[in-house]
């Protein structure tokens, strides 16, 4: 009876064991708290909170986003002030990533989300009618077609301050001679395109800047409402050769990916986390499919949450392999 007792007790011990075990491979974040870093675009959160229930998943706790510009980003996690963000353009934020320690202190992870455009636009008529280069608007009688205030030069809607297409722009305004016929119109992106969309509704000619995924193209329609226009040649801050050609078109801006931009100990610290993203995708499409959604009206924080559901559901296989995968990474 007592070596019952004893090989029963034994046999639980063994199978508790078994169970913790199998338990912490499940969940290898368990206990860890993960400080990301947002960015100040609510068309952001989607592929946030896609990474952030992977995370969970892995036992992870997310804690309170920081929600900063995107420089103040870089910086934050290369001090180790936060732990990853989702939201690095690679190779547009480049410069901030040098500037906040690089290599030594972040790694650039996997390739989230592939394909992003940006460059300048001008509506349909106005490129029919031969505006098709920025270097076009160096002509004042050209460049007052784009006055909006009557001050005799183009209104140029372009990017806020602390944002890396801003340093981008104001390089283009020098390098292409622009400062003389040009406004580079600056602040709050949603408020300055919003006044844009409402000039071309008008019927007037518009210039402007925009990136994809963004629900922008959603509205203003490139083929359609609107035409990617060309630079004079590529020239980019900080000396950059970076390649600025598609689709046959110099537009004056890298194609950019959205990394997943995270502190080194952070990832030597989670093998689990950093398998994840190395391996986590979103196509280009569903985020501008999701993010037109909220332009239409889906716009609160529990329709963007909605989306990620219907998402993570239509993307099942793949988005488990992620879960898989980084849990056989912390083995």
């Amino acid at each position: 009876m007592k070596n019952f007792k004893t090989g029963t007790i034994a046999a639980a011990s063994a199978l508790m064991m078994c169970s913790g075990m199998a338990w912490g491979a499940d969940m290898p974040g368990e206990g860890v708290t993960v400080r990301p870093i947002e960015g100040t675009v609510l068309e952001e959160r989607f592929q946030n909170q896609i990474i952030y229930r992977a995370l969970e998943q892995l036992g992870y706790t997310i804690g309170d986003p920081q929600s900063v510009e995107y420089q103040t980003i870089v910086l934050a996690i290369g001090t180790g002030d936060g732990d990853f963000t989702t939201v690095f353009y690679d190779p547009l934020h480049e410069h901030f990533f040098k500037e906040s320690g690089g290599a030594d202190a972040m790694t650039k992870a996997g390739h989230l989300i592939t394909g992003a455009v940006q460059g300048y636009l001008v509506d349909k008529a106005s490129y029919d009618a031969g505006v098709t280069n920025i270097g076009d608007l160096t002509d004042p009688e050209i460049a007052k077609r784009f006055d909006n205030d009557g001050d005799g030069k183009a209104d140029l809607a372009g990017c806020p301050p602390g944002w890396g297409c801003e340093r981008v722009i104001e390089h283009h305004m020098d390098a292409y001679g622009l400062r003389d016929t040009v406004t580079h119109n600056q602040g709050s992106y949603n408020a300055v395109i919003a006044d844009t969309i409402a000039v071309h509704e008008a019927g007037k000619p518009i210039i402007y800047y925009t990136w994809t995924p963004y629900w922008v193209s959603g509205i203003l329609v490139p083929g359609k409402d609107v035409e990617w226009i060309e630079v004079p040649f590529t020239s980019l801050p900080d000396e950059r050769t970076d390649d600025t050609m598609y689709q046959d078109k110099n537009l004056g801006f890298a194609v950019n990916e959205l990394r997943i931009l995270a502190n080194n100990d952070f990832l030597a610290a989670n093998p689990a986390a950093a398998k994840l993203f190395e391996l986590a995708q979103i196509d280009i499409n569903d985020v501008s499919a999701e993010n037109y959604a909220m332009r239409q009206g889906e716009d609160s924080i529990e329709d963007i949450d909605r989306h990620v559901d219907e998402w993570i559901k239509a993307h099942k296989t793949e988005y488990e392999g992620w879960i898989e995968a980084a849990r056989k990474a912390a083995d």
